[in-house]
């Protein structure tokens, strides 16, 4: 079977995916942006290893699609809107041609669903794993979108459903005790989740607007909540009731009720959370600018929760259950490097 050395690698394979024309087919050291967008540019970057990221045996055109699409979430969640990107693909031996074409195919099915471009990037050789990063740019909104600018009183709320991604992992490894309770459709959206995040690109609009902090959901509710909060120096109360589960992660839960801390302190969900002021800026109509951000992203097609507000102080989150009394989590998150 034949192998490509880099530059057949480059030149067949990653080549045709760079449309942008600042990129000069990849045939340059480095891509030119003639034109800065009028608020500047937002950059993000996320790494995906093997073993870590994703399994070893997984097909490498579905490692290329959640490549792209985690940096994505991070740009939707910014209100940014996302058109290129770069990316470094490390390879401990030559890739073969049917392996190349199918990481390629991951690019493509990205490309085409986010509206990015291959820009540029680099090819290496790694001494483990294989793994790749990609450096996305987008669009920024006239007002900078981050997650230090929540206050007390701001309605916090989620997009889509919660826990998906973190249960599908359970069940890739064997560790899924609920799964005779699930349909076969159940298990399928699942271990989908896990594979093909769903960034919010249509929220842009609506945070754009009406958001006063917004980051996506990537090490788990719990953990990336506390985060929002102490960049805003604020606390939070959620209640663990509201929080929006899918039919299947509703199945595992009655399967198995403890399974709700899976759902808040699991990663990978790459839905945004945002935190929204309940007044407009003028002080009348409570609740008006809330009200005004659903409808907003009803209007976008993009599924909105509301779960908690953010309040004075700064204890750590706090998730109710539906008697009001606080959830002990023992685990709070994924972290990489934690002790």
């Amino acid at each position: 079977m034949r192998r490509l050395g880099e530059n057949a690698l480059i030149a067949e394979v990653l080549a045709p995916l760079a449309t942008h024309p600042c990129a000069f087919g990849l045939s340059d050291d480095a891509a030119h942006l003639s034109q800065m967008p009028p608020n500047g540019l937002v950059i993000t970057t996320d790494a995906l290893v093997a073993g870590v990221h994703f399994f070893e045996n997984d097909d490498p055109g579905d490692a290329a699609y959640k490549a792209v699409a985690v940096n994505v979430s991070d740009l939707a969640a910014k209100a940014a809107k996302p058109f290129a990107y770069l990316l470094t693909l490390a390879l401990p031996a030559a890739p073969t041609e049917d392996w190349a074409r199918a990481f390629a195919g991951g690019l493509a099915r990205a490309q085409a669903a986010f509206g990015v471009s291959l820009i540029g990037g680099d090819t290496v050789t790694a001494r483990g794993p294989w793994w790749l990063s990609v450096t996305a740019l987008g669009d920024a909104p006239a007002r900078p979108l981050v997650r230090g600018g929540g206050r007390p009183g701001d309605v916090l709320y989620v997009t889509g459903t919660l826990g998906d991604a973190a249960l599908g992992l359970k069940m890739r490894l064997g560790l899924a005790d609920f799964a005779a309770a699930l349909s076969t459709d159940e298990t399928e959206r699942l271990a989908r989740r896990y594979l093909y995040p769903e960034p919010r690109v249509s929220l842009r609009p609506a945070l754009a607007a009406h958001a006063s902090a917004a980051m996506d959901l990537s090490d788990g509710l719990a953990l990336d909540l506390t985060r929002l909060c102490i960049a805003s120096g604020v606390t939070a109360t959620v209640d663990a009731s509201a929080l929006p589960l899918s039919e299947a992660a509703r199945s595992a839960v009655a399967a198995c009720p403890a399974l709700i801390e899976a759902i808040i302190t699991g990663g990978d969900d790459y839905e945004i959370l945002a935190a929204v002021p309940p007044e407009t800026a003028s002080g009348l109509g409570t609740e008006a600018r809330s009200r005004a951000f659903e409808a907003a992203a009803r209007d976008a097609g993009c599924p909105i929760f509301r779960i908690g507000k953010l309040a004075e102080g700064a204890a750590p989150p706090s998730f109710l259950d539906p008697s009001g009394e606080p959830l002990i989590l023992s685990a709070k998150g994924f972290e990489h490097f934690a002790l």
